[in-house]
């Protein structure tokens, strides 16, 4: 399989026709001034030096080095495989707040990192150790909305993480039981796979049924794990990404979101799961550690192997081309102006 990283560089090879184009319109320009001057056979005697097959010969191979050129911009690549594998491990879905509390800071100080930041940041790093299991990504607020499917790959999910952002969800509020049953939906019918959900919140839930969503996914063989996000004293949700500006309500009176440790978890005892604050140092390990309590089931992985870079080649031989071009003179080889190739001699 022959492919190639920057596909869009190629339009560059369009310059090699432009260049081929001048240097066509060039000596069709040179042929008309100088038969302003005469015959073309009487002119040509009087330029015993001038090679009217080498300029042809150089405009080639400069052309040449620079489609390699182009190429090489383009990164051909070669070898790239599709393998599928056996492998064991779990479903993950995680089901992402994008609520606007989560433009507040996750500490008690207000200027302190977001925590939709923070849990991006835990995320990332729990992705990273989640090798052989699949990943997918739901999001909610007063909506739920699957983001992206279970995948393997999980380079798409930490770009997918990076972009979330609380207006993708129109409808603004915290209905974690919506969430809940969007994930459930997302997993495969695979009753052998062990899944989970890992639901990253501030727990200010406004709709009250997220418990009864949480017994429901444990009912059906799937643990529900809580990543609590905040702080108990509150912060300011800040608007229109301006300093020093917060949301207020009715009265102009700056509204104070805080986190709900205890709905937390009891979602997580409902879910079978459990409950870590994302500021806490050990909010990974404890993740990770009840992640391994499920068994591993084996599915199939389909990995793509890179494929080996093929620039270098091309890379010489522009290189060569421009050498050879260098060493071409547009006057006539000393040793073959006596030799004439096209005409015949006559015999005396």
């Amino acid at each position: 399989m022959f492919d190639f990283a920057n596909t869009h560089l190629l339009y560059l090879l369009l310059t090699c026709v432009a260049a081929a184009g001048l240097y066509a319109l060039a000596r069709a320009s040179r042929r008309r001034k100088l038969r302003r001057f005469g015959r073309p056979d009487v002119i040509a005697a009087l330029m015993p030096e001038a090679s009217r097959y080498k300029p042809t010969i150089k405009i080639v191979l400069e052309v040449l080095a620079l489609a390699a050129l182009v190429i090489v911009l383009a990164r051909p690549r070669a070898g790239q495989k599709e393998q599928e594998a056996r492998v064991d491990g779990i479903e993950v879905m995680i089901a992402f707040d994008v609520s606007n509390s989560m433009l507040a800071s996750s500490s008690d100080d207000p200027a302190g990192i977001s925590r939709l930041d923070r849990s991006r940041l835990v995320l990332e790093k729990l992705i990273d150790r989640l090798h052989n299991d699949k990943v997918g990504l739901v999001i909610f607020a007063g909506d739920a909305k699957t983001q992206m499917p279970l995948t393997t790959d999980f380079y798409s999910a930490k770009m997918y993480l990076s972009e979330l952002q609380p207006g993708m969800i129109a409808n603004q509020g915290t209905d974690i039981s919506n969430a809940i049953n969007m994930a459930m939906n997302g997993f495969s019918p695979d009753e052998d796979t062990h899944k989970a959900i890992i639901l990253i919140t501030d727990s200010e839930d406004h709709e009250g049924e997220a418990i009864e969503a949480a017994k429901m996914a444990r009912e059906n063989g799937i643990q529900v794990d809580i990543v609590g996000v905040g702080s108990a004293k509150g912060a300011p949700i800040p608007v229109g990404g301006r300093k020093g500006e917060y949301m207020r309500d009715m009265q102009g009176n700056v509204v104070t979101t805080t986190i709900n440790e205890e709905l937390g978890k009891q979602l997580a005892e409902a879910g079978g799961g459990v409950y870590v604050n994302a500021a806490s140092s050990s909010a990974l390990e404890d993740l990770e550690h009840q992640l391994d309590t499920l068994e591993k089931s084996e599915f199939s992985r389909v990995t793509y192997s890179a494929g080996a870079e093929q620039f270098p080649t091309f890379a010489w031989i522009a290189l060569i081309l421009l050498v050879i071009d260098v060493l071409v003179l547009e006057r006539k080889i000393g040793w073959l102006t006596h030799i004439n190739f096209f005409t015949k001699t006559e015999k005396k």
